[in-house]
């Protein structure tokens, strides 16, 4: 089920937004695909619920939480999601950790630990340790290029914003 209106919870159980996310992350294993589901609520109505899209779509990133961040930022028509709360199967890889910060989601429920995930093989604990590393210590090499060019556009585009903002008030 794709949800792309609201669904009034208020006359719901307060364990409906997860009991939908798992079954959103039962309906997607049953087809072969990962076991992953998500739900945002927003004022006592669900706004998006998605499911782990990987390896249908040949995409790494679209976890459910990812999707249903992207479906609620459609149908609210912001990248401000303040005020809405997250309902996932499973407790968030830190991708999705990232994506729910920078989306200012309020609050999230899961339903398995990371450690769960991890009992049954679906461990990110690698990329935890590797962020805790120094960026030269790390697995996978990073080397920065032509960092005054690219901080000259990052310089720009602040103070247009900041331009903008001051001809505003």
């Amino acid at each position: 089920m794709t949800s792309t209106k609201p669904i009034d919870l208020s006359n719901m159980a307060a364990t409906e937004p997860m009991a939908q996310a798992i079954a959103r992350s039962r309906e997607n294993s049953e087809n072969g695909c990962e076991p992953f589901g998500a739900v945002i609520v927003k004022d006592s109505k669900i706004i998006a619920t998605a499911s782990n899209q990987v390896t249908q779509n040949n995409d790494p990133s679209a976890h459910a939480e990812i999707m249903a961040i992207r479906k609620a930022c459609q149908v609210l028509d912001t990248t401000d999601l303040s005020g809405c709360e997250l309902y996932t199967s499973c407790e968030p890889c830190p991708m999705c950790i990232g994506a729910i910060y920078w989306s200012s989601l309020d609050r999230i429920y899961y339903g398995c630990s990371k450690e769960d995930a991890a009992e049954v093989g679906f461990s990110d604990q690698f990329i935890y340790e590797e962020l805790a590393k120094k960026r030269g210590d790390r697995r996978l090499p990073m080397h920065q290029k032509m960092r005054d060019e690219a901080f000259k556009v990052l310089k720009k585009r602040q103070q247009s914003k900041t331009d903008n903002k001051a001809k505003n008030e």
